[in-house]
């Protein structure tokens, strides 16, 4: 489990094909924390794997096929930029929101407005997804725990303060551009339940 609350900003440098997918080995640059093989970290808010340390500050995942075409990460390059969070401990202040791990959809930005000093950003997403995002709800976009501004039939909005664009990848964004998108455990448990009681 995670809080959507990133905590540093990796680069990939490699992505090797695997015989049961590829490996990805991030720089996790200036992170302070050292994760061991077996550990669970969100890459662009995709729960992974450590399957190795090759050196200092380097860290390999193995991503299956499935998780390559149901994420954005089976688009990823090397020198791209992921969002890195570590799991949660039981007694963590949860600030964000409860996130898993586990991407829903892959959404596509549609527009930036940066107008008057504002920054929202309109994501177009399939209505099943979009079913379970409610105004002012939450919602992670590549990882990070977002509070939804607005909703339509297409689409949702988040506006990200200066400190996110700050300590994350959303500031790379750019119209189609794909993204990650997780909604809410909470909206799926009761959309889930609702679903049988019919």
């Amino acid at each position: 489990m995670f809080t959507g609350l990133v905590q540093a900003v990796g680069v990939i440098r490699t992505i090797e094909p695997t015989g049961s997918g590829r490996r990805l080995v991030i720089d996790t640059g200036a992170w302070r924390h050292h994760p061991a093989p077996g550990e669970s970290i969100a890459v662009a808010g995709c729960c992974l794997t450590v399957a190795a340390e090759p050196a200092p500050g380097l860290l390999a995942f193995d991503v299956i096929p499935e998780t390559l075409a149901r994420t954005t990460l089976g688009e990823r390059r090397p020198g791209d930029r992921v969002n890195l969070e570590h799991a949660a401990r039981a007694d963590s202040l949860l600030g964000g929101h409860i996130v898993q791990g586990h991407i829903d959809a892959v959404g596509e930005v549609d527009r930036i407005d940066t107008a008057d000093g504002q920054w929202r950003v309109r994501i177009a997403a399939e209505p099943s997804v979009l079913r379970l995002i409610p105004p002012k709800g939450s919602v992670a976009v590549e990882g990070v725990s977002l509070t939804v501004a607005a909703t339509a039939g297409e689409w949702f909005e988040v506006a990200l303060i200066p400190v996110t664009l700050d300590a994350t990848t959303l500031r790379d964004l750019t119209p189609g551009a794909s993204v990650n998108i997780e909604t809410d455990i909470l909206a799926r448990t009761v959309a889930h339940w609702l679903g049988y009681q019919r």
